[in-house]
């Protein structure tokens, strides 16, 4: 399979006649956790389903699909007489007749317009099938590539978005970068300016302690691991993109961590500029795992 990213939304169609019959197949895809074919076929028509199914398997991985088969005859069925019904019907009307005097004997047309007198001629669904089979199997071979086309199609509109979403993961992740830079030395400091006051009102506490006390502080708000990972997370993203055939579970996963890293960056913030590049970031991401569950 090449190497291009699809989704799981598309449409195709196709349609034609043989054997006396039009037929016609509508495909609709959309997004799912694994690939699930439902076919809907007129009565007498399932024995194609093994072989639609296959099909469907070897061009899909994901989505919900629909395949739906409609199929009519192109001319009226012919008309045929229904002895019984006839005799019934003329032995009535003659009865009728005899009972009223002067009255017109039943007439050919009037009897044969009766309910029930005329029917169409048996047809032999097996034949049908024996006579359109294979072009409304073939039909089904068009209507899937048009589907897998289509799917391709709207991957390459949604492969233009997650790379501008990644862009601006990118560049808030930089923001975020530059306004953490002095974070762990104002942090340090604004701890230090606190223990002197706390020290003046209890001066017995050991200066050791106190130092294991803002040290740890000044670490819980280093972000710089944290803005390490998104810079891999996003190399991942591009490099999965670039791959771009069946990556779509894969970069869910990664999206979950794309989302962990800016919540530990929001939680470890001392700003409110950090905070807020955060949130930011929580917010492109979120967009990002919308679009991402669309891909196959």
């Amino acid at each position: 399979m090449s190497n291009v990213l699809a989704s799981m939304t598309g449409f195709a169609r196709s349609e034609g006649s043989a054997g006396g019959l039009a037929w016609a197949w509508e495909l609709r895809s959309v997004n799912g956790r694994g690939l699930d074919v439902r076919l809907r076929l007129p009565t007498g028509w399932d024995a194609l389903e093994p072989a639609l199914r296959e099909a469907a398997g070897k061009l899909l991985k994901r989505g919900n699909v629909t395949a739906n088969l409609t199929v009519k005859r192109e001319t009226e069925a012919k008309l045929s007489v229904d002895p019984a019904a006839l005799d019934q019907a003329l032995s009535l009307a003659l009865a009728l007749h005899a009972r009223i005097p002067g009255s017109a004997p039943p007439q050919a047309e009037a009897l044969l317009a009766l309910p029930g007198v005329m029917r169409a001629a048996a047809v032999d669904p097996a034949e049908e099938r024996a006579a359109a089979g294979g072009p409304v199997q073939a039909g089904f071979t068009e209507a899937l590539a048009g589907l897998v086309g289509s799917r391709n199609g709207e991957g390459a509109r949604l492969g233009t978005v997650l790379t501008g979403l990644l862009a601006e993961i990118a560049a808030l992740r930089d923001q975020a970068a530059t306004e953490a830079a002095d974070q762990p030395a104002a942090q340090r400091a604004r701890v230090m300016e606190n223990l002197q006051a706390l020290l003046r009102e209890a001066p017995s506490l050991p200066e050791e302690r106190i130092a294991q006390e803002v040290a740890l502080l000044a670490s819980r708000s280093d972000v710089r691991e944290e803005l390490d990972r998104l810079s891999s997370h996003i190399e991942a993203a591009h490099a999965l993109l670039k791959e771009a055939a069946n990556i779509g579970r894969r970069f869910d996963f990664l999206v979950q961590e794309f989302n962990r890293e800016a919540n530990t960056l929001c939680s470890k913030s001392a700003s409110v500029a950090l905070t807020a590049t955060g949130l930011k970031l929580k917010a492109t991401i979120e967009q990002l795992r919308e679009q991402v569950q669309n891909i196959e």
